[in-house]
């Protein structure tokens, strides 16, 4: 038996398509169009949106757990909280730590992203700027050893998706040549680094900048750093946290135009994302949350977000003034090919039937993970 849903509009990665429909089988789109479905449907949807699940390639945490010293049960709450709120695809993002617990770690999500639980490993860190760390444990930063990233990719078994280094450290372009040759994404990001550097960076193989502005060196006429160099580059995918505290509207505004079409929503969320405020751990670090914000208790610096992926593409769409187009596609289909998942991302025949309907105010109504329905709870 297959499933017809209909009553909405389809959101593909360049148009909306009023009055559509498409048919699932198991966990597939076989058929779409739009006009009258071949049978009845078998869910009737209230117009808005119907769109493919959102793809969040750089996420630590959600709904009480931590994917930092990963187990099984945590990773697997991690994403059934962000798959509630319309994530259906998610990379579980790693903090700086010494090398026994990455090696650790690494293992542990090899064998989930093995199962399907997750897409892969983001490591953010440890080879990053101390002046840029942000949340992460400064007595872990170290500089990128050919040894320790070999042993790191191997150990992950190809499920190392994506790495954030600064490129200034030592051996810091090496190993950006190092990681692209493996086939891992290598984002710039946590750096101090000058624009030459990051523009020699680039040229060995670095395509993406971690969440753009944050934790970075800032633009100066005179010095204009990381962020004039990432999205002045074609090669180059940026990127953003909409969640109204890491980056002002207006700013966010500039890097959709500096950077069109290469801009990717991120939540960078923690363990309080879809949960509660109070104290929380961000690896070794103790993180408060007040009134949805995270900062280290120890300083006061934003310890990652509370942020969902669907309150992201309203932000995009209400404050950013993105199109609802471009939003959707910064949320599903361009991260999804940024780390090599084609069956994902978008509303097409072939691909996997993970999806969310949105209301025409945006708000988030259902959500379908590989054509199975999602409890919201």
């Amino acid at each position: 038996m297959t499933t017809i849903l209909a009553g909405a509009a389809l959101v593909t990665p360049a148009d909306v398509l009023p009055d559509g429909w498409l048919e699932v089988d198991g966990d597939r789109i076989v058929t779409m169009g739009t006009g009258e479905p071949p049978r009845p449907a078998d869910v009737t949807l209230p117009g808005g949106y119907l769109t493919p699940g959102f793809v969040d390639i750089h996420c630590h945490g959600g709904g009480g757990a931590t994917v930092v010293g990963a187990t099984p049960e945590a990773v697997a709450r991690v994403a059934q909280a962000h798959r509630r709120c319309g994530t259906t695809t998610i990379v579980a993002s790693l903090v700086s730590a010494s090398h026994d617990s990455l090696a650790r770690d690494v293992a542990v999500l090899a064998e989930l992203a093995e199962q399907g639980i997750i897409a892969g490993t983001h490591l953010e860190g440890p080879w990053i700027a101390r002046e840029y760390r942000g949340a992460h444990d400064p007595a872990s930063l170290r500089d990128p050893e050919r040894d320790e990233v070999e042993t790191l990719l191997t150990i992950g078994r190809g499920t190392v998706r994506m790495v954030t280094l600064a490129p200034e450290r030592r051996q810091g372009i090496e190993a950006v040549r190092l990681l692209d040759d493996a086939g891992v994404v290598v984002a710039i990001g946590h750096t101090n680094a000058r624009y030459d550097r990051v523009r020699e960076a680039i040229d060995a193989g670095a395509t993406c900048a971690t969440h753009l502005f944050n934790a970075m060196r800032p633009v100066n006429h005179r010095d204009p750093g990381p962020v004039v160099a990432l999205t002045g580059d074609e090669r180059v995918t940026n990127e953003l946290i909409l969640d109204g505290v890491h980056v002002h509207a207006a700013a966010a505004a500039f890097a959709v135009r500096a950077a069109q079409g290469r801009i990717v929503l991120v939540t960078d969320a923690m363990a309080a994302a879809a949960g509660d405020d109070g104290d929380y751990q961000l690896g070794d670090v103790p993180v408060r949350v007040v009134d949805r914000v995270a900062r280290l208790v120890d300083g006061g610096a934003i310890a990652g977000s509370t942020l969902t992926m669907d309150r992201a593409v309203e932000f995009a769409v209400r404050q950013v003034g993105l199109p609802l187009v471009d939003a959707l596609a910064a949320a599903t289909s361009t991260p999804a090919r940024m780390i090599g998942l084609t069956d994902r991302g978008r509303l097409e025949v072939g691909a996997r039937a993970d999806l969310c309907h949105l209301d025409p105010g945006l708000d988030l109504t259902a959500v379908w993970s590989g054509g199975t329905p999602v409890p919201r709870g």
